[in-house]
């Protein structure tokens, strides 16, 4: 599939804004797998259809999380979660996408978990880095993430638990997961 096709089909499912999201983190995972020597095309497409359920009602995403037996535990947390593994379910039987890389970049780019493969972390640290958006802590990432992929994926991670902690809210345990292993690979590099 195309770049152009890839647009084409995610577009309807995407508010307009969120449309124009995905084209930056497009790019922006596009500039990171040449970076750090990943297949570019792959990037793309996995940055493209990243947020494919994002748009997608609250209960249409509870009934796929138990009728695909993704981990119950997920609707303890916020919704705002369950679009990464839902989506990679629904790019699989929508759209037909099969690989199995981009279906892991898709369905954990929100979360992280350890042992994140090299394309995961690329749509991971671009959603987080994509020129659109503005919050505390996310200059240092970009400039972090043109050096050493793994220090801006830890502190992505970092900043987000912080966030969470600062609002009182739960944190995924596959969040906590990605940052000790990330921190684990800084700290052996």
């Amino acid at each position: 599939m195309d770049r152009s096709e890839a647009l084409t089909l995610v577009e309807p499912h995407l508010t307009k804004a969120r449309f124009e999201h995905t084209k930056r983190v497009a790019e922006t995972a596009t500039k990171l797998a040449k970076m750090y020597g990943h297949d570019t095309i792959q990037a793309d497409l996995a940055a493209i259809f990243h947020d494919y359920a994002k748009n997608r009602n609250k209960d249409e995403l509870r009934q796929w999380i138990v009728k695909e037996s993704l981990p119950q535990h997920l609707l303890s947390y916020h919704h705002e979660l369950w679009h990464g593994p839902v989506g990679a379910i629904l790019v699989k039987k929508e759209l037909g996408i099969d690989n199995e890389a981009v279906l892991s970049a898709i369905r954990w780019h929100t979360t992280g978990k350890a042992g994140m493969s090299l394309l995961d972390k690329i749509v991971f640290l671009a959603d987080y880095i994509e020129p659109g958006r503005q919050f505390p802590g996310v200059e240092e990432v970009r400039t972090v993430a043109d050096n050493d992929l793994n220090l801006g994926c830890w502190l992505a991670s970092r900043n987000t638990i912080s966030f969470l902690m600062s609002k009182n809210q739960p944190i995924y345990p596959d969040t906590f997961h990605a940052y000790n292993d990330l921190l684990l690979q800084i700290n052996k590099d």
